[in-house]
């Protein structure tokens, strides 16, 4: 299939974050008869391709042509794909590369479509974002094309090709708490102050806690600690301090509020200063959104399988745009190889995803899908 060779194609660019490597030129070149639009800051490079057809919704497949760094432990040369038992091994096989070409290759080939198709495509995904999506997606806003809803293909997928779409994203809140104690000698606590002392029975009543119930969409937030450290590496002297980090992948539930109440609780007595960053904001598509709906049916008449829907894992750019009130969804190929050496995906699953962008891209041409 073309797919097959356009995605070959695209893995041999060695676009690592925030490199595009050439890739973009090459897709605006080969979607020629799209209209064309770059956004690029600071080394980033972000292209937008449009098409009108007609007056219907406006449509947008989104994804990142950037990759991370091969690293070590690889069976081949990760940026010359090789095709080795059905499978194709190459860094960006799944994250995403294999997203990109079945979209790209459904685009070239649509006649008629009942509104706006687009791609949006960023060369900074994996990195900071600071200048990726986010920009493209402001410059959108003010030329008035952003866009009703947006598939985003990222690797969705579980176990099976079919059984799993992203409706939503959890947020992200990094935490950065200190405890102010008094340094001593370890044969005197009395005259001392040990954080140590004082986190340990706390540390029970926070680490890996929920701070909510979760719902329908989210899992509970859950306080997960990522380091504690404290002290001179002795064994003889009590630390002055103590520091602590932690995340919460929260849901709509949870606030950085709620977090600063619950270490107050914990905490109250303790000379301690508390810093919350939001790396990324919660987020929810309805679940009866059209974009939700036929994408759902699109995969089921390809694989037989009904997906479930899922706010899971990480975040993507897909956050995005969620806060400008896009309905946007995520689907893409298994993910379980991202990241790491000898990243590859069947065949059988890149052929799968192309067939059921092209059927999702056919039920939006219809009047009631």
């Amino acid at each position: 299939m073309q797919v097959i060779d356009l995605l070959l194609k695209l893995l041999s660019y060695e676009s690592i974050t925030p490199d595009d490597a050439g890739s973009l030129a090459f897709i605006e070149s080969y979607l020629d008869g799209f209209e064309a639009t770059y956004v690029n800051k600071e080394g980033v490079k972000n292209l937008f391709l449009t098409k009108k057809f007609g007056e219907g919704e406006h449509l947008c497949f989104a994804g990142h042509v950037d990759v991370v760094p091969a690293g070590e432990g690889w069976d081949s040369n990760p940026f010359v794909p090789l095709i080795k038992e059905g499978r194709i091994f190459a860094r960006g096989t799944q994250d995403m590369k294999s997203g990109v070409a079945s979209f790209v290759q459904v685009c070239k080939e649509v006649e008629r479509f009942n509104g706006r198709l687009s791609i949006l495509l960023t060369s900074d995904e994996e990195g900071e974002a600071t200048y990726g999506t986010v920009l493209m997606l402001e410059y959108l806003k003010e030329k008035g094309l952003l866009p009703d809803c947006c598939i985003v293909a990222e690797p969705t997928c579980e176990e099976r090709f079919g059984d799993a779409i992203k409706i939503g994203r959890r947020g992200s809140i990094n935490g950065y708490l200190e405890i102010q104690g008094k340094q001593g000698h370890a044969a005197y606590p009395e005259k001392a102050i040990n954080p140590v002392h004082q986190i340990a029975p706390i540390l029970a009543k926070i680490a890996g806690v929920a701070l909510d119930e979760g719902d329908e969409d989210f899992a509970p937030s859950q306080m997960v600690i990522t380091d504690i450290r404290g002290g001179m590496e002795v064994t003889n002297v009590t630390p002055a301090s103590l520091k602590l980090m932690f995340n919460v992948r929260n849901s709509t539930n949870t606030t950085q509020e709620d977090i600063r109440h619950h270490i107050a609780q914990h905490f109250e007595g303790l000379a301690y200063s508390l810093r919350l960053t939001q790396g990324s904001y919660p987020f929810v598509t309805n679940r009866k959104a059209s974009v939700v709906k036929r994408l759902s049916q699109s995969i089921q008449k390809v694989t037989n399988i009904t997906p479930k829907l899922s706010t899971a894992g990480g975040t993507s750019d897909a956050r995005f745009m969620g806060a400008y009130g896009i309905d946007v969804v995520e689907f893409g190929v298994v993910n379980d190889t991202i990241h790491a050496p000898n990243e590859s995906a069947p065949i059988e699953e890149i052929e799968g995803l192309y067939r059921v962008f092209k059927e999702m891209v056919k039920r939006f041409g219809e009047e009631d899908a």
